[in-house]
């Protein structure tokens, strides 16, 4: 009897965990396969208004399904990817590019870590010379450091 009852809940235990991972599937019907890659690359680089960190293909949301839908019909309707990009970056912003445009409110995030990386190099490169110069130093002995070091290398004679 135990192991039946440990039967069934494994199987069910199974079956869950299978459901879990069941993710939803877009269904649209494309005019042509090349629309179709065209639209799914197009969603892979662009993100959900929604989710932190998903692009359009990954998230769930529902706000994700309704602009991948919307991508979709704006490929068959054969807008160009800058059309459709402008389209979504004046209704939701810069946000949803993955690579945002070079343009002065995003100079920061092109340049600041090239800059970070120089800076860094510099005060590594200052630290390292002064820790040398440091190191090369000549060091001044006191009158009686001098007499103590001159009795011992006497007394090794």
């Amino acid at each position: 009897m135990k192991l039946v009852n440990l039967s069934i809940t494994l199987f069910v235990g199974l079956l869950f965990s299978v459901m879990v991972q069941a993710t939803p599937v877009d269904t649209y019907e494309f005019k042509s396969p090349s629309n179709q890659k065209r639209a799914i690359s197009l969603a892979h680089e662009l993100r959900c208004p929604q989710c932190q960190n998903q692009n359009l293909v990954d998230s769930n949301s529902p706000v994700a399904q309704d602009l991948r839908l919307e991508v979709y019909k704006m490929v068959d309707d054969g807008k160009s990817d800058e059309q459709i990009v402008e389209f979504m970056t004046s209704r939701y912003g810069d946000f949803v590019l993955y690579k945002p445009r070079l343009d002065p409110k995003t100079y920061v995030l092109w340049i600041g870590p090239f800059a970070l990386l120089i800076f860094g190099f510099i005060i590594g490169t200052v630290l390292i010379r002064r820790q040398r110069n440091s190191a090369n130093a000549d060091v001044e002995m006191s009158a009686e450091d001098q007499q103590q070091l001159d009795e011992l290398l006497k007394r090794n004679k």
